[in-house]
């Protein structure tokens, strides 16, 4: 496959309990996942000139992704301390900046896909950036958004409730979770399925919700469908969502569904199965994993 995924974002260093340091960060981690699938993803962020720097530059440059001109700048690279709870489950506190190089708008002409998502798509003053990248992305290119709702650094919460649904009502794809859901519905009382079929009805074609264990629900062009979860021993859930997401972006490229949904098409429901099935696949080995560990694509064959 040829496709070139542009991905947009945060790019840092998770700092566990026991002081170990894991490059990380959603968009990044989405990156990765693509290319150890095959894809070649080429990741627009913002990396310090500094040791935590030079481990995610290292990182990225084992994995085969691209970091564009403009990218690593003079100052410290962000950060995220990871607490797991006794079920595995990461929360996360943050000492992180973010900008972003408006020249990034020039690499999104040679990708066929665009995704952004998290902290990096919201934080100022770098989210106005990257929404207007994937916002104003030629008509040929496929757009993505991952919200992965960081409450505690996205500022002000209405301003950025605001801005994830007009990004999200942009794009032909939106991944999000349940925890997700519930965030963004604030004070309304709307429940996540709820949540769901609003953000599905204000123009994505294809929105999924992720339920953790219990699988996934997406609403493709008006029609629901509900994918169960799987059994797996959970060593921790890091990564998890960016695995689903990588996997997902993935299996639209692999069936040429991507094409079909930038191209107004009808995309059938095996397609539509195909890709959920992929990306639970790619979630389920991720959970089965220490860190954020997204599967290679010998990995998913044999799933």
């Amino acid at each position: 496959m040829n496709t070139r995924i542009a991905v947009i974002g945060e790019a840092l260093v998770d700092i566990v309990a026991d002081g170990e340091a894991h490059v990380g960060g959603s968009p990044l981690n989405v990156a990765v996942g693509l290319g150890r699938l095959g894809l070649s993803s080429y990741l627009h962020t913002r990396i310090g000139r500094d040791h935590y720097g030079e481990m995610i530059t290292r990182k990225l440059s084992d994995e085969g992704v691209t970091v564009p001109a403009g990218s690593i700048i003079d100052g410290r690279t962000s950060t995220a301390t990871v607490t797991l709870d006794s079920e595995g489950t990461a929360s996360y506190e943050f000492d992180l900046t973010w900008t972003l190089s408006e020249l990034g708008a020039q690499i999104v002409p040679d990708a066929s896909v665009v995704h952004t998502g998290s902290i990096g798509a919201v934080l100022e003053p770098g989210g106005t950036v990257a929404r207007s990248i994937v916002g104003s992305a030629p008509p040929g290119v496929l757009r993505s958004y991952d919200p992965n709702a960081r409450p505690d650094i996205m500022g002000d919460a209405d301003k950025a409730r605001t801005a994830i649904r007009t990004l999200a009502s942009s794009c032909h794809v939106v991944k999000f979770s349940d925890e997700d859901a519930e965030w963004i519905g604030g004070d309304t009382g709307a429940t996540p399925d709820e949540v769901l079929a609003s953000i599905a009805a204000s123009g994505p074609r294809f929105t999924v919700m992720t339920r953790g264990a219990h699988g996934c629900t997406a609403i493709v062009d008006g029609e629901t469908y509900e994918h169960p979860g799987r059994e797996v021993t959970v060593a921790d859930t890091i990564g998890a969502g960016d695995a689903f997401m990588s996997g997902l972006l993935f299996a639209l490229v692999r069936d040429g569904s991507d094409r079909v949904l930038v191209e107004g098409k009808e995309l059938s429901a095996d397609l539509v199965d195909s890709a959920l099935d992929t990306a639970m696949s790619c979630a389920t080995i991720a959970v089965s994993r220490s860190g954020a560990e997204p599967p290679h694509a010998i990995d998913l064959s044999r799933s």
